[in-house]
């Protein structure tokens, strides 16, 4: 059964990873002009929230490797950020293992009211097993990590709905717990990503948001199709985001000589450890492929495939190519730039504004 949408008169979304690890968005020598600083974030925020998006999402990472020298902790960074801001929603990446959902679940709720109801958390069931291996963390094979990620978040959601919440897992247990203050309505969003079928099923039965790697709008709509149709046989639904890595110019031979440029200068050693760390997890799961199974090593040097999107081009092209992604579901575009704050400034300038051109065509259209 196909459930992808027609048009409607719900705008797709935007939102931009947070640099809060250095080494930028591609494993490559080329120059980035962007930083992992907290004053260079707090900047991007602001120019972000200005240019018309919709969330930011920070990244959690513990150790160095494959260019992210130093890393930002993602929840304070985050609370950083919403202070420095007053509309955008900032998502904190999470790692079930290092975190408990009890501690999640306080930290998020004081955040939650300090910002208004700005604060939002993905759930990152985890794929490098090095980084679990040096802080110290039992690494569970593919599908347990899966099926701890879904006891964190029904916890997480049974802490900030529930009074005397009590919860029996294989990884989690409350007795009578209470927290007080609880978030303000409503929840905060839980987003998660992968593409393996743990992860698929675990967002149909209890996530809000699914992200997936980068892909052609027929590869995202085959995922699409199969997560909201199990998603409403469990009376719920899913929204959709996509990553892509953006590189919009004036023109076209300008947009693909950047791309060209990135690639031979990527690293090759750090890109193929990382493609093997990656295809190694993946391969893990029962069904032996995970979010990087068909992934090249051009795909590789941008992490989450975001150049498979294709967001590569003019502003109209690009534009164009977001407008098929909302065609066959996708409800957010998660982007990532070579040169963070100038490319967040024009995408806001150039390809925005087409966009919502685009879509008020449409939807006059179907009327």
């Amino acid at each position: 059964m196909s459930t992808s949408r027609i048009p409607t008169g719900e705008h797709i979304k935007f939102a931009y990873w947070v640099p809060n690890v250095s080494g930028g968005l591609v494993i490559s020598k080329i120059e980035q002009r962007t930083h992992w600083d907290i004053d260079y974030n707090r900047r991007l925020a602001q120019t972000a929230e200005k240019a018309g998006f919709d969330y930011a999402l920070s990244q959690i990472r513990f150790t160095a490797g494959y260019g992210a020298e130093y890393q930002h902790e993602s929840v304070s960074f985050t609370h950083a950020l919403l202070a420095s801001t007053e509309r955008l929603k900032v998502i904190a990446a999470i790692l079930p293992g290092p975190w408990t959902p009890a501690l999640l679940a306080k930290q998020v709720a004081t955040i939650n009211h300090l910002t208004h109801g700005r604060i939002a958390v993905n759930i990152v069931s985890g794929w490098f097993r090095g980084e679990f291996n040096a802080i110290g963390e039992h690494w569970l094979d593919h599908d347990e990590r899966y099926r701890r990620s879904e006891e964190f978040i029904r916890a997480i959601r049974g802490i900030w709905s529930q009074d005397n919440f009590s919860f029996s897992g294989d990884f989690y247990r409350f007795n009578d717990y209470t927290l007080r203050p609880k978030p303000l309505d409503p929840q905060p969003e839980i987003f998660q990503g992968g593409s393996s079928r743990a992860a698929r099923d675990m967002a149909a039965r209890v996530s809000d948001w699914y992200f997936t790697n980068g892909n052609t709008p027929e590869g995202i709509k085959a995922q699409i199709d199969d997560i909201r149709a199990k998603a409403e046989a469990e009376g719920r639904t899913v929204k959709i985001g996509v990553n892509a890595f953006v590189i919009a110019r004036d023109t076209e031979e300008e947009a693909r000589q950047v791309l060209a440029e990135i690639v031979e200068q990527a690293d090759p050693e750090a890109v193929n450890a990382f493609g093997h760390e990656v295809k190694q997890a993946g391969k893990a799961s029962p069904e032996g492929e995970g979010n990087w199974a068909k992934s090249t090593f051009e795909d590789l040097v941008q992490y989450n495939d975001g150049f498979r999107t294709n967001l590569i081009g003019t502003p109209q092209q690009i534009a164009e190519r977001i407008l098929a992604l909302k065609d066959v579901g996708v409800d957010l575009v998660l982007t990532g730039y070579l040169h963070f704050i100038e490319e967040v400034e024009y995408f806001g300038q150039k390809v925005l504004p087409l966009v919502r051109e685009l879509e008020e065509r449409r939807l006059r259209k179907a009327a």
